[in-house]
């Protein structure tokens, strides 16, 4: 298969350090500590490590044996194995455009933020002043100054999907400089990114650790991390815990985009893939705990000073109402004042009853954000009443910057790799093969720098991949457990790495991880249909806060091809491979009629 052409990792490190810096991202932070919050605390980490074991490392370990064995991308792999099974890595290569084009939009976020990091004053800790200059402008008083900052300046979203509008110039030039950044990185394929990964994978721990000595001395932090570490084992009778954590471990791991395969398929043939899948699984669900202590820290701070302000706010109440001494009352004697106040003056205090706000620290920390409200709202709240916030929101958004266009590498491979493999491209010069990918994905991505662009990349990242990567991958271990067949697997690790898997890993592949995928996916589409017509955050500017709204019907409709699309590669290619096999099969018999007849 032309194995010898092929180029390769410098050395094995350089490998490990791509697939840590593509599985390594921005789930790790933003994703993993909201399910923490939302399913006990600590007690999450009980599913999350048994999924682990049960399905996120075998099927890591299976797709680097199939890219190391065939030295081809996706397509051409799957294809090697099967001519009925090149759909799966076409499918797998539609995923990963899929995600390329909005991925990269959160790098140009990141370079949005990290550019107006550099003032005096962090824009996102005030509002900008109306166009008369007799005050803040009301919507961003309504809502926050971070919400509005976001929202408004960042991405002048409108109030829904169905209204439209230009495209905003400051995020085209940042999503123009992250694609450029992008191809820079890979420009002359594997030998740049083999270089590349040395910071991409490195640097974000340096900053997270920097975060963490940061963190935990901030005011407050403890209730977070407190927080995080005190299990509540309900939360595993809950069946949803299950599900998120089988969830959680397969898309952080990355599996079923063609990126593992694609990174394997550069590899030397007798590489030990075998100990590599179980460090980068390990690296990678470390890290999210890693990142996690770091943000319930960040957590326990913004939710201290919150409670305190409200504190605050209600202790200033009291003091003005009831004309009460400076010095009388203090954060911890509120409440006691309240009790007090409310028995010994009634009719007084029912007055200013109204104006009490529920002050409460749980209820402050159990406020659960993920996602970009958490990268960009919350930690950017946090980040602005840090001494020397401009330091740290440098830090915080470079570091970001880093994991996302770490994970970029990964995602625009898997889609360059398996097109290298085609006959017809191969005359073409890296530069030029993946200029083009990259110019191609960054014209499509224009589109999420609208108006309404925020609403389409949701779409993206709601429907874009879940679906089809647990097809996908149901696909491929089935593939190899009873089509390739378990015994002719094990020949080829052990002609690669010297031994043949022991029970563990053919017990997850031929029972155990199937039965987990067909979980996930019959609970998927459960959820989906039992959840009705599907719905999106749009922003409304009179509220200062996102309402819940319904898809209007296009939308509907372009969420079902969304999902149908790459999904439909795996019978459309199985089909068309069996029509042509069928129409090679009856040409001689055509001729040999047609040489009788004369």
């Amino acid at each position: 298969m032309g194995q010898d052409a092929r180029p390769n990792w410098d050395n094995p490190l350089q490998f490990i350090l791509a697939c840590v810096s593509y599985a390594v991202g921005l789930g790790n932070v933003w994703r993993f500590p909201y399910l923490c919050q939302m399913h006990g605390g600590g007690g999450f980490l009980i599913p999350y490590f048994i999924m682990l074991i049960l399905e996120g490392i075998p099927l890591f370990y299976m797709e680097l044996a199939i890219g190391q064995k065939m030295s081809l991308g996706s397509i051409g792999a799957w294809t090697a194995i099967s001519p009925y099974l090149g759909g799966v890595g076409l499918a797998s290569v539609v995923t990963s455009l899929y995600l390329c084009l909005y991925y990269n939009v959160i790098n140009a976020w990141s370079f949005w933020y990290l550019f107006h990091s550099f003032q005096s004053v962090l824009p996102w800790s005030v509002c900008p002043m109306n166009s008369n200059r007799t005050g803040p402008i009301e919507e961003c008083e309504i809502a926050t100054p971070t919400q509005y900052f976001f929202y408004r300046e960042t991405l002048n979203i409108s109030p829904s999907i169905e209204e439209h509008g230009g495209v905003s110039t400051g995020q085209a030039m940042c999503l123009v400089l992250a694609w450029l950044l992008t191809y820079l990185f890979i420009v002359r394929g594997v030998k740049s990114t083999g270089k590349v990964v040395y910071f991409t994978s490195i640097f974000p721990y340096m900053v997270l650790f920097i975060y963490l000595i940061r963190g935990i001395t901030l005011h407050g932090a403890m209730n977070g991390v407190k927080y995080m570490f005190t299990p509540n084992l309900e939360q595993l009778l809950n069946p949803t815990t299950w599900i998120n954590a089988a969830t959680q471990i397969f898309f952080s791991l990355g599996l079923g985009f063609g990126t593992l395969i694609a990174f394997a398929s550069y590899n030397h043939y007798n590489n030990n893939f075998e100990r590599q899948a179980i460090i980068v699984s390990l690296i990678n669900c470390g890290t999210s705990i890693f990142a996690s202590i770091v943000t319930f820290a960040i957590y326990g701070f913004k939710a201290t000073v919150n409670y305190e302000n409200c504190l605050e706010r209600t202790r200033l109440l009291l003091l003005n109402t009831f004309e009460l001494a400076e010095d009388s009352m203090s954060f911890d004697q509120v409440f006691d004042w309240i009790e007090k106040l409310n028995a010994t003056y009634p009719m007084q205090f029912a007055e200013i009853a109204n104006q009490l706000e529920p002050c409460n620290l749980e209820s402050e920390l159990d406020t659960a954000v993920e996602g970009t409200g958490l990268a960009f709202i919350v930690y950017s709240e946090a980040i602005k009443n840090m001494p020397l916030p401009q330091l740290w929101s440098v830090l915080y958004f470079f570091m970001l910057l880093l994991l996302g266009m770490g994970s970029m590498l990964g995602n625009i491979t898997a889609i360059i790799t398996p097109l290298r493999d085609f006959k017809v491209l191969s005359h073409l010069s890296d530069e030029l093969l993946n200029g083009l990918v990259c110019v191609f994905c960054m014209l499509l991505g224009l589109g999420f720098t609208t108006t309404s662009g925020n609403y389409w990349f949701t779409i993206f990242n709601d429907y874009g991949a879940n679906f089809s990567l647990l097809f996908i991958v149901l696909i491929e271990v089935i593939a190899v457990s009873y089509i390739y067949g378990i015994k002719r697997f094990e020949k080829d690790i052990e002609d690669m790495i010297g031994h043949r898997p022991n029970w563990y890993w053919k017990i997850m592949w031929a029972g155990v991880s199937p039965v987990v995928l067909i979980t996930l996916f019959v609970v998927y589409i459960v959820n989906y249909i039992r959840g009705g017509t599907p719905t999106y955050q749009a922003w409304n500017k009179e509220l200062g806060k996102s309402v819940v709204t319904d898809y209007p019907v296009f939308g509907q409709v372009f969420i079902g091809l969304l999902m149908v699309s790459s999904v439909s590669c795996v019978p459309l290619t199985a089909l068309y491979v069996f029509c042509r096999k069928r129409k090679r099969a009856n040409h001689p018999k055509r001729r040999a009629v047609s040489t009788a007849s004369t």
